[in-house]
């Protein structure tokens, strides 16, 4: 079982220190939050939320995504990032293949790009893109950014993007990693078929076992004995939980102490942050290994 620590829309001077104290702690992996902007009128539902409010959001700040993950690799020599997850449809996909493959490059393969299609229609008409056929536009801009990051010349001709042949360097010495989150069959599906991994984004442990089971039913169409399978469970807080999820075929478990979806600035300091992360890697991590 690989760690990895969730920490989001706090103090932004309190990433590095905890990326560190991650990494010196023994967690693999830390994620990183994407947003672009909070729409001050939106009839749009948050889809982890039991109501589906979305007001905690309003004037939490979020660092841009690639600036944090590239700030957090420069502070650390082992730990890996991966957006949790990022709006992939809404931008360029060659862009994001760049982005993507420059920071796995520089950072030594300790990159993975978790994705997902935002639930805001106002994301995308910010961004100047269509709301309309938004699953298709993300499976090509998946395969864009897979074929780019190879390094290899890559061209590209479907509904939405039509690109000539075109190479980018630098790019990562290994596979870009790139995983899907949602909860949807659509997510699962394409996690499977397109991807290298599934993020799970939390809820009813019953709900968790339906999805990693229809995950099961996708993977024995495909043999892929390296897919990973990312979730956030009250089973990954025990020993013994740990040992429950391995079991169901979990490869990542995301882990974080404190409930983000409150109104209001993050009050809690870092370095109760820092206690919570080191106290769970003795409790946990430290007897799993």
């Amino acid at each position: 079982m690989r760690f990895t620590y969730a920490e989001a829309m706090t103090d932004p001077s309190y990433y590095v220190p905890l990326a560190q104290a991650a990494e010196e702690a023994g967690y693999h992996g830390m994620c990183v939050a994407d947003s672009v902007a909070y729409p001050e009128v939106s009839d749009s539902k948050y889809p982890y939320t039991p109501d589906g409010s979305r007001e905690f959001l309003d004037g939490k700040e979020f660092v841009e995504t690639f600036v944090l993950a590239a700030t957090l690799a420069a502070a650390t020599t082992t730990l890996r990032f991966t957006p949790f997850v990022l709006k992939l449809p809404i931008r360029p996909p060659v862009l994001v293949a760049k982005q993507a493959a420059s920071l796995a490059a520089i950072s030594g393969n300790r990159f993975s790009l978790g994705v997902g299609i935002s639930p805001w229609p106002e994301d995308f008409e910010i961004m100047g893109v269509p709301f309309e056929r938004r699953g298709k536009r993300m499976d090509e801009c998946i395969e864009i950014v897979r074929g780019l990051s190879t390094g290899e010349y890559f061209e590209y001709h479907g509904e939405f993007y039509d690109i000539p042949s075109i190479k980018i360097s630098p790019v990562p010495s290994e596979p870009l990693p790139i995983l899907v989150g949602g909860h949807a069959d659509p997510a699962l599906r394409r996690a499977v078929r397109l991807c290298d991994g599934w993020m799970h984004a939390g809820g009813d442990a019953d709900e968790l076992d339906r999805m990693i089971a229809r995950i099961d039913e996708l993977r024995s169409e495909r043999d892929d004995p390296n897919f990973e399978i990312h979730v956030i469970s009250l089973d990954a807080y025990t020993v013994d939980g740990i040992k429950r999820l391995e079991d169901k075929g979990v490869t990542d478990v995301i882990v974080g102490f404190r409930l983000p979806y409150q109104i209001g600035p993050d009050t809690e300091p870092l370095q109760p942050k820092i206690d919570n992360l080191r106290r769970y890697a003795d409790s946990v991590i430290s007897k799993c290994s």
